[in-house]
């Protein structure tokens, strides 16, 4: 009768895991079928050519794919020392009385919503990227990238308002990856004379695959935001090299012109776009998992 009884829990617990596996793939089942119309007109030149016209049903998704990628790398090369600046001190530096309040502060920014930071980059960031494009030297402005108009909105706003919210993502996970470190990991470097930089140095060189997988978690996070990136990249369907020149991103025009879309094809090529965005998420956070699984599992 226990073992009836365990055998049920099991066979429960595996249905409810299956049903989470379900819906990915449901998901990924309906957009593939949902963009085949798409798919099947524009073939593997829907993701390398860049003119975006519904009027006349052309539709190449690239500018978007490369706001997309361009946006989530700004944010993190700004993100990442940041946020694993944060994870090192609150794990190995902060004094006791402080350690809560910078963990609670860090979890409070990720749990704000994304409007809300989509309008503190109007109001703030937008104005300060202007000031910077205009006061940029004018050798500089001749660089690819510094080209385009000093409007405020475009490439740089968008990097670093991603970066913002990408920061707490990766330094929450950070920190709990370094705190997985074995503390004889540590009692073992100072055993051997090394200062307490050269602890927290090998600290960091022994957890550097979570660390990694942190990153990309929060290169994933940054992939897939919508509302802020919307409201100050500029949405402008053509790709460049500018930090200034305002651009787009796959969320952005789904967000954007979905609403709009008044022929099946045109539909479909925003849901192929949807797709698109969805397989590379899914490839990036699958893999920051892995690595962060790796880490924690004890050798």
């Amino acid at each position: 009768m226990k073992q009836s009884g365990e055998l049920g829990f099991r066979v429960g617990t595996g249905l409810f895991g299956l049903v989470l596996i379900s819906i990915v793939a449901a998901i990924g089942f309906e957009l593939t079928r949902q963009s085949m119309l798409s798919i099947q007109k524009f073939g593997l030149n829907f993701w390398r050519t860049q003119t975006w016209d519904p009027v006349v049903g052309e539709f190449g998704a690239l500018p978007f794919i490369w706001g997309t990628l361009y946006s989530s790398i700004l944010a993190l090369l700004i993100a990442t020392p940041v946020a694993l600046g944060i994870a090192v001190f609150i794990s190995e530096l902060c004094p006791g009385w402080l350690k809560q309040p910078l963990v609670f502060l860090t979890e409070l920014l990720a749990a704000i919503p994304s409007i809300v930071y989509g309008l503190w980059g109007i109001f703030v960031l937008v104005p300060l990227v202007r000031t910077l494009a205009t006061s940029t030297p004018q050798t500089l402005r001749q660089l690819p990238l510094f080209t385009g108009p000093p409007l405020g909105v475009g490439m740089l706003s968008a990097g670093l308002i991603l970066a913002v919210m990408v920061i707490p993502f990766t330094s929450s996970v950070a920190r709990e990856v370094l705190k997985s470190v074995p503390v004889a990991q540590r009692e073992g470097a100072y055993a051997l004379g090394a200062t307490r930089f050269e602890a927290i140095r090998a600290a960091l060189f022994y957890a550097r695959t979570g660390i990694i997988g942190a990153v990309m978690l929060g290169f994933g996070r940054a992939l897939g935001e919508t509302m802020a990136v919307t409201m100050v990249i500029g949405n402008n369907a053509k790709a460049s090299w500018s930090l200034l020149a305002p651009q787009h991103t796959m969320a952005a025009v789904l967000a954007n012109e979905f609403s709009d879309a008044d022929t099946a094809l045109y539909l479909s090529a925003l849901i192929e776009i949807g797709l698109v965005l969805f397989i590379m998420t899914l490839i990036i956070n699958s893999l920051s998992r892995v690595l962060i699984w790796s880490m924690a599992r004890p050798a």
